[in-house]
Order: structure tokens, then sequence, then C-alpha cells
């Protein structure tokens, strides 16, 4: 028989492959007779050829057994917890949670593009994010998503596109009004609560062009100050939900699907200046919504916007600030023996609402209306949130003179009207100085008392003779950013000068205005910040 034959029939038939190997082994076959007896070995050898081969038998096959056995336990433990995952639905019910947020929020959320003319480079094109604020047609986005902006379109997440107008803006919170065609639109719920430390948000918008993109996170801090160049009042929530370029103008939503807040801006380390582009890196900044419908409705209404005004100047207690600023001996006194944080008053202008209230010099304001501050800015957020006429209460700690302790003592102080003349001080000489001797936001009433059409303006009221704005011009924009206030005016020219670093005097650096004449032509004008 061949050897091919021989090795089939051998696998076929295990049973006479043993009977063979018996035979082979037989100790007292003809063939190896006697081993013991023809060489006078033990027949102790058995045993231990039965150990090495049991021993090879552990060595070869015992890895894979243990492996079987540890998968069968693996196996054993996913069917387990698939079985508690189909008997648990809490995550299905989060999972639902989400998905029904998204829902309800994206239906009024906005992709907003906009472009215009880069002076003689061509043309640019931007994006932002925005909502639907009311039936009436009302979009908010922020002020520094259209500041430039010649044309403006917003698309809805169903893919529809419409041209949107440019109603007006508050450049100091970064807030700014659109309005479209008002039909099928779906208004977002809004909530003016403030939020709590911890608590699920999510953030809607369009970052990096990834139109309607949803991220969530939690409320990571509250009242943050940011230190951004553009904005002088900061009141922001802080979150770690991902939020990236194309995201600002977006809404920021509770676990009910409400809109608490606007996505303004994201902490990268890299600049101070609203707008300025850069990757999230855990730190994400939203306007309260508290906040925006204080600014909001008064834009719509067509009014000028107006934030309450407390009337002090104040510094903040702090290590740094003590070696950087110069008191007097009788402010450094509480400065240095206040423990604890807070805001020193350093002046009360006897004519404002906080003189009027009892507020003094050397009082260290801990509380407003029981939320704590530390910084100027929070105590500037809490009055400029608020409107003329409304009435907070004030935790001051004063120095008692006889004790030399501190006491706590509350004040109620009714606010008043804030002037931007007042606040920008240099910026109105500088105005002066080219002749714009006074100035008024363009109102709807007072273009119809004028007989002019309304458009997002400051009226030159009256100028010097010879001036190159004169009165009737309607000044439009500053360095090609749109204005629709006096304020705003104010603060862009303010933002040009910070950013070259110059002040309005000894430089050859030009500041273009954009002037609309009773004509209706628009004429762009550089004057020089001298």
């Amino acid at each position: 028989m061949s050897r091919t034959s021989v090795h089939s029939i051998l696998i076929s038939s295990p049973e006479s492959l043993f009977e063979t190997s018996h035979f082979m082994l037989d100790p007292h076959s003809a063939c190896f007779g006697s081993p013991a007896r023809r060489h006078g070995l033990s027949t102790g050898w058995m045993p231990a050829l039965i150990v090495m081969l049991l021993g090879l038998c552990v060595l070869v096959l015992g890895p894979q057994l243990v492996r079987q056995v540890v998968f069968e336990r693996e196996r054993e433990v996913v069917l387990e917890a698939s079985e508690r995952l189909d008997e648990n639905t809490v995550l299905e019910l989060i999972n639902q949670a989400s998905r029904n947020i998204a829902l309800k929020v994206e239906p009024s959320v906005v992709h907003v593009s906009t472009s215009g003319a880069l002076g003689q480079r061509g043309f640019f094109t931007s994006s932002g994010s925005g909502w639907v604020y009311d039936e009436q047609g009302h979009v908010i986005t922020n002020a520094h998503v259209v500041a430039s902006a010649e044309n403006i379109e917003i698309q809805f997440q169903n893919g529809e596109r419409r041209t949107a107008r440019f109603i007006g803006s508050d450049v100091r919170s970064d807030i700014a009004v659109l309005r479209v065609d008002p039909v099928r639109m779906h208004p977002a719920e809004r909530s003016i609560e403030i939020p709590q430390q911890g608590e699920l948000v999510y953030a809607f918008g369009s970052p990096f062009d990834f139109r309607f993109s949803m991220s969530s996170g939690i409320v990571s801090g509250l009242g943050r100050s940011a230190g951004l160049a553009a904005l002088d009042t900061e009141n922001f929530i802080q979150v770690d939900a991902a939020v990236n370029p194309g995201n600002s103008g977006g809404p920021l939503c509770d676990v009910q699907g409400r809109v608490i807040g606007m996505n303004t801006a994201i902490a990268t380390g890299r600049s101070n200046q609203i707008g300025e582009e850069g990757q999230f890196a855990g730190i994400a900044l939203a306007i309260p919504t508290r906040m925006i419908e204080l600014i909001v409705d008064q834009i719509i209404a067509g009014e000028e916007v107006v934030k309450g005004y407390l009337g002090v100047q104040m510094v903040a207690i702090s290590p740094q600030i003590s070696a950087q600023r110069g008191l007097n001996p009788a402010l450094r006194e509480v400065y240095d023996s206040f423990e604890g944080t807070g805001v020193l008053v350093t002046d009360v202008p006897s004519d404002g609402p906080a003189a009027q209230a009892g507020v003094r010099p050397g009082d260290v304001i801990l509380s407003i209306d029981g939320v704590a501050v530390a910084q100027v800015d929070n105590v500037a957020a809490q009055v400029g949130f608020r409107m003329p006429g409304s009435v907070i209460t004030l935790e001051l700690g004063r120095l008692d003179p006889q004790s030399r302790e501190t006491r706590r003592i509350l004040i109620e102080v009714v606010l008043g009207t804030m002037n931007p003349d007042v606040i920008y001080r240099e910026i109105v000489s500088f105005l002066r100085m080219i002749g714009l001797n006074e100035l008024a936001t363009l109102t709807p009433e007072r273009a119809r008392d004028r007989g002019i059409p309304w458009v997002p303006g400051v009226l030159v009221v009256s100028a010097a003779p010879g001036a190159a704005i004169q009165a009737g011009d309607v000044i439009r924009s500053v360095s090609n950013e749109s204005i629709s206030s006096l304020e705003d005016l104010y603060t862009r020219i303010r933002t040009v000068r910070n950013r070259t670093g110059r002040a309005f005097s000894g430089t050859n650096v030009a500041l273009q205005l954009g002037v609309e004449g009773p004509d209706g032509r628009i004429r762009n004008l550089q004057i020089p910040l001298r």
C-alpha cells in the first residue's frame, strides 16, 4: 500500500492506529522481546513518560483553554450588560431628550451669511449664526457677525434662504437685530432664569461652516469677564460646550430647549478682540438672555438704547491692583484693612444716583441684589443690565471711624440713565475738534421730525462751518463697521484707537467714516486721528 493510502486509512480509522500503536509498544511482543529481561532495565520509565506527555499537553493546550475560558466569561458579561441595558431605559430617555431638544430648537436657528466691499481689495464674505426672536421676522445675532456687512442672507434649517435687513445693534454688548420677511417663522422659546453651575446646556450654530450643528456641555461659571477690548460690560455665562468660529450669534439652550444665552466668544489665549478667529479650548462665553431682551426690545421699538447708571468710580480689591494704583491715605486704609472680595468705591459724583442714595468714597461694594461682586466689570454688568429707574440693593462694607472695624450695611439705589458723553469724554472732545458739535442717535421719531428716511446711524445735529461733515448728514459706519447709535459711534472710534495704540494726537492714523448725505449718497471720509 502506498504511503498516501496508509495515511488515509489511519486518518479515517483511529481505532486501527490505536491498535497498531498498542502492538508496537507491547513489551511482551515477539519483536521487542522483554527489555527488562534482555537489558536488565526497570519499567519505571512509563509514569515519567506519562507525566512528560501530560506536561506537554498543559503547555500546548493550557493557554488556549485559558483564553477560551476568558472569552466565555467576556461573552457572558456582554450578554448580561445587554440585558441590563434593555431593562434600564435611562440612557435611552437621555438620548430621546437630546433629540427632542434638537427637534425643538433647530427650526429657530439660522445660518447668517454676509458680504461687502473691502475698499480697493475687492469683496469679503463671512458667516455666523443667529436665531429667530419673534413672529415679526426679527433675528438676533452678534454685532461682530454683521459689523461690516453690506449684504446679509440667512438660511433656515429646511434650506430656505431669505435676504435680511440690518435693524440696529448695541456694540458694547455685541448684540444686533436683523429682520426678514415674517412668514413661516419658528420663534425660539426664551428663559431669563439665571442658570446654575453644573446645569446641562446645548450650543447651536455653524462652527467652521458645519451648519446647524449642536454640541452639549455644562454651565462652568457665571458672571464671567474676559477682558474683551470691544466690550465695556461683561457678565457672561461660561460653558464647556464646544463653540468654535461660526457659532457666534447662535443660541445657548437649557434642557427644556429654551434660549438662556447667545454664543459670543471663546477663550483661546490668542486675542482679546471680539470676532478674532481661534479654536475652542474648553471655555465658551454667552450673553445672558436677560441682557439680550433688554437691548433687543429697545432696538425693535425704534428707541435709543439706554442702560442703568450707578454713578461711582471703582477699583477691585486685589494685591495686583494694589501695587499698580495710587490711592489717597483714607482709601488706602480701607483698602489695606478690608478682608475678602469686593469693589472699592473711589469717587462718587455728587449729582449721581449713588451719591443721592448715600454711597460714599471708601465704601466697598460686596453684592448687588444678593449677587456677590469681585470685579469692576461685575458691578458694571449688574447695573448695565437694568433699565433706568430700577431699584437695586447694594450691600456695602463701611469702615467705622471709631472702632476701625468694617460694618455691613444695605442701601437702595434708584438707577439713573447712563450718558455716553460722560463715559467717552475724550472721544467727544475729538469729535468736536473735527467740527461735530452735536450728535444724536437717529431714531425713527427723529427721522420723521426732520422729514428724512430712517436708517441706522448717528445724526449730525450741528456742525462747524466748513467741516467735512455737516448738519443733516448721517454717520453710518466706522472703519466699514456699521453703527446704529451714538454709543456705537463712540465705541467703534475707541476700538480703532485701541487697535492702533494711538491717542487722539500726534498720529497719522486716519479714521474712516461712512456718511450718508441728505441726497442718500454715501461717501467715505478719512478723518486724521489728530
